[in-house]
């Protein structure tokens, strides 16, 4: 029998990840007659390849990858960023920020954020792939 383990791991750009991977997440996740090309691998490569989306910016990507122990094939995916600010996106939570101090004595950000930047898009986050039910609940798990 194969090993049903699932290995986690972050990285720091859409380049460290095959395309054909992520979209395949995508696809299995929102299913095709929903597919929301705001999540694909092409749109948040670009993102990141043109200097939006960086450290520079406050958007530093980690995303997180979620892989079959045994095989390498990856189960599951959900973009990740790490916030300086609450820039660029749709949630206004300013108030938060500056009221987080006060009631915790520690800083709002840097935050952890799993979204599409500058993009008010609906749709999943965690993009899961598994080959069966059994994988796919070992992602939510990890």
């Amino acid at each position: 029998g194969s090993d049903k383990g699932v290995v986690t791991s972050v990285v720091q750009g859409m380049d460290e990840v095959d395309a054909e991977e992520w979209d395949a997440c995508l696809l299995a996740a929102a299913g095709e007659e929903a597919y929301n090309p705001f999540l694909s691998h092409a749109f948040l490569s670009v993102l990141e390849d043109s200097g939006s989306v960086s450290h520079k910016t406050g958007w530093q990507s980690c995303h997180i990858l979620a892989r079959n122990a045994s095989t390498g094939k990856l189960l599951g995916c959900c973009p990740m960023y790490i916030k300086s600010h609450s820039y660029g996106e749709y949630v206004f939570d300013h108030s938060w920020a500056r009221a987080h101090p006060s009631f915790t004595g520690r800083q709002y950000y840097p935050k952890l954020q799993s979204c599409v930047p500058f993009t008010p898009v609906p749709g999943p986050r965690l993009l899961a792939s598994g080959e069966t039910l059994a994988d796919k609940a070992a992602v939510k798990r990890a």
